[in-house]
């Protein structure tokens, strides 16, 4: 069973036999099929179906000289819907199945974002043509998380607020200078860097650290796809499983000035998401390149 099922409503699927059924549903009465033939000839397929707004199961496979479709792997999968950044993003099959990881190396954050890309058919499509170098493409992350918790936001005034803005407008362009080369910026980075380990050191004594830490984005375990957040409720919907009624909390987050999208199931969210508040919880990176 993938552990992430349960965040897109199958939070009661036990045996095998019922994922089973489940999958065999996804591939004859699918929402949309993706064949492609890959660089050895087969035909690559992926087959969708929607159980929930912008989520549901994806089924990969191929089909054989006969025309039968073989299963190769599914995955849950949640859609963000905003565009999360348009740097360059690389991409790599992964060693054991016909299944693709992307990176992007995003200055906002200070690390490269290595995510599980959902539509490996449109890329595949794209590559066996060559238009590879020639697209111009952005990136909209999503994460299916199977729990997390609601904080309550900071209080900040407009001034504050304003001034945040600034400071990461600020340090943005220095990372920029500093990724060309630029010595006084690598510098300026550093001395940034000391003085905010000198305030956390200070204000930790005799505060909570979510009061100081007011949104973070970081790699979590030892599966490169798997990450640990907390950031903003910009935007808070719901949406329903259609086979189980499980309902489903997708959550529009502002984390680390990186707009990105969660999907998780109402028994494993603890606390009332509202706009404003704060989402913390680990999620599993899914991407979608907008080709």
């Amino acid at each position: 069973m993938h552990k992430y099922l349960k965040s897109v409503g199958f939070s009661n699927l036990k045996r095998k036999s019922d994922l089973d059924k489940l999958l065999a549903d996804v591939v004859d009465h699918y929402d949309r099929k993706k064949i492609v033939e890959n660089e050895e000839g087969r035909m690559f397929a992926e087959i969708s179906k929607e159980f929930g707004y912008d989520c549901g199961i994806t089924v990969c496979g191929e089909y054989d000289e006969k025309n039968r479709f073989r299963m190769e792997y599914y995955f849950p999968y949640y859609a963000g819907s905003q565009i999360t950044s348009y740097e360059e993003i690389v991409v790599e099959r992964h060693a054991g199945k016909e299944s693709f990881a992307g990176a992007c190396d995003d200055m906002r954050v200070g690390i490269s974002l290595i995510f599980y890309l959902l539509n490996a058919g449109d890329y595949l499509n794209v590559r066996q043509n060559g238009m590879l170098r020639e697209l111009n493409t952005s990136l909209s992350l999503s994460g299916l998380a199977a729990s997390g918790t609601i904080l309550l936001p900071l209080n900040k005034n407009v001034k504050q607020i304003e001034a945040d803005k600034k400071q990461s407008q600020q340090r943005n362009s220095l990372l920029a200078a500093a990724r060309n080369g630029d010595e006084e910026a690598m510098e300026s980075l550093t001395m940034e860097d000391i003085d905010i380990y000198t305030m956390i050191s200070r204000r930790i004594q005799h505060e909570d650290v979510y009061s100081i830490v007011d949104t973070y984005l970081m790699p979590y375990g030892i599966e490169c796809d798997q990450y640990s957040l907390m950031g903003e409720i910009t935007e808070c919907n719901t949406t329903l499983n259609t086979v189980t009624g499980e309902k489903m909390y997708q959550l529009g987050l502002l984390t680390n000035d990186i707009p990105l999208d969660v999907c998780i199931n109402e028994r494993d969210l603890m606390g009332i998401p509202e706009t404003g508040r704060r989402f913390k919880g680990v999620v599993w990176l899914q991407g979608l390149i907008n080709f």
